[in-house]
């Protein structure tokens, strides 16, 4: 009789925590669009209220100006009128040009009323554009100051710095929300990296192990002087293999440390790192044929020293291994150019075509001439360049080089 399929299992629970409960007057909460609305219907209301007031001062001086009188009668035994601000009746006119006289003054005079209120008052509207603007523009910075501590919080976790949280503290409006669930976020994936980093040690530490043994036992067998011709083949080829295991070990570990910022950090001197690098592969390159040459200017960064030992000799490295079997060159320089301290590796080599370059950079990627058996490398040594240069907030371009080869720029922040 068949047996009975075991029942599926059930969904994992989700990790991440139920939705907090609404208040239960959510309209009481003091939300960012009620706080706006408040501020700039107060701030219209207060300029509304001056610029009402302004225009009713301006009037009444206006009117009170109007109201003068335009004449007065001379006393005597003969009435003479006379008029400062109304010249035209101060001759002798009959009654009919006399009073058109009058009203062409009274017109005047509210022109010139009228007129003196408008250049007031756009006066006043400018002085008051002018205030408005800069209070709103303060306004503006103060309610959008959170916003701003978000973004200098983002921008340091973009450079890998998952310990940096933004601890908001305020009224529970959408910004503090916000800024809420952006640690939460924060702090799921520094526990993440954390358990990733963790787990890769552990594994690589794993790997060693082994690793190491088969190597002292292949070694060992080999240092037998009585051992066949075929077992001694056979034995360097393992060993040949182990190593190339070892090497692959050990650079994801260093790839997946480096992927990481660069916390602590002391002055190092690119042009030191590059001679060191240069010393290490000298007897490779003469080995090969392959001359080094280039001026090393001082260039001084703040970084972590073997890391960045690391990104030189893993570019002269490649730059040595993948050139030209007659007559190479490899050229290293350093220098610091515009604020900013540059390693550039160029060297001769076959042509590399301009759309293989961004898969050179791709772990465990070759050109297309490279065989994955190759005994050139692992195929970890651009990556771990590219992570240790972004780890120190840097980055590093390739490209083709006129009759072969590669130009290699690694651009660090001095």
């Amino acid at each position: 009789m068949a047996a009975t399929p075991a029942p599926p299992a059930a969904p994992p629970k989700p990790t991440w925590e139920p939705r907090r409960p609404e208040p239960p007057f959510p309209w009481l909460r003091p939300t960012i669009r009620i706080r706006l609305t408040l501020l700039y219907g107060g701030m219209f209301l207060i300029a509304g209220i001056m610029l009402l007031s302004i225009i009713y001062l301006l009037a009444a001086q206006a009117l009170n100006t109007g109201n003068e009188p335009l004449f007065r009668i001379a006393g005597g035994t003969d009435i003479k009128v006379t008029s400062d601000n109304c010249p035209a009746v101060n001759s002798g006119l009959s009654l009919d040009a006399f009073n058109a006289a009058i009203s062409h003054c009274i017109d005047q005079q509210r022109q010139a009323a009228l007129d003196n209120l408008l250049s007031r008052s756009l006066l006043a509207l400018l002085g008051l554009a002018i205030i408005a603007f800069a209070f709103g523009y303060a306004m503006a910075g103060r309610v959008l100051s959170p916003l701003g501590r978000i973004t200098r919080t983002a921008r340091a976790v973009a450079g890998s710095d998952l310990s940096r949280r933004i601890e908001l503290d305020g009224p529970d409006d959408e910004l503090k929300e916000l800024a809420d669930t952006f640690d939460d976020m924060l702090e799921r994936l520094q526990r993440a990296f954390t358990a990733q980093q963790r787990f890769v040690g552990n594994a690589s530490h794993e790997l060693r192990t082994p690793l190491a043994i088969n190597r002292t036992l292949l070694e060992v067998h080999l240092s037998d002087p009585g051992a066949p011709v075929e077992l001694q083949q056979l034995g360097k080829t393992l060993l040949a293999t182990n190593e190339r295991s070892e090497q692959l070990v050990e650079g994801l570990l260093l790839l997946a440390r480096s992927d990481n910022q660069i916390v602590e950090r002391k002055p190092v001197d690119l042009a030191e790192v590059a001679e060191q690098a240069v010393d290490q592969v000298h007897a490779e390159a003469e080995a090969k044929g392959v001359e080094i040459r280039g001026e090393r200017k001082p260039a001084v960064v703040q970084g972590n020293g073997v890391l960045l030992e690391r990104i030189a000799l893993n570019l002269v490295q490649n730059a040595v291994r993948y050139n030209v079997p007659e007559g190479g060159w490899v050229e290293v320089t350093t220098a610091a150019e515009h604020g900013q301290a540059v390693l550039v590796v160029s060297n001769t080599g076959p042509v590399v075509p301009a759309y293989e370059i961004d898969n050179l950079f791709e772990p465990f990627r070759r050109l297309r001439t490279e065989r994955t058996g190759s005994d050139k490398g692992v195929g970890l040594g651009l990556s771990i360049v590219r992570s240790v240069a972004r780890a120190h907030g840097g980055h590093i371009t390739a490209e083709p080089r006129d009759g072969g080869g590669l130009v290699m720029r690694v651009t660090l922040p001095i």
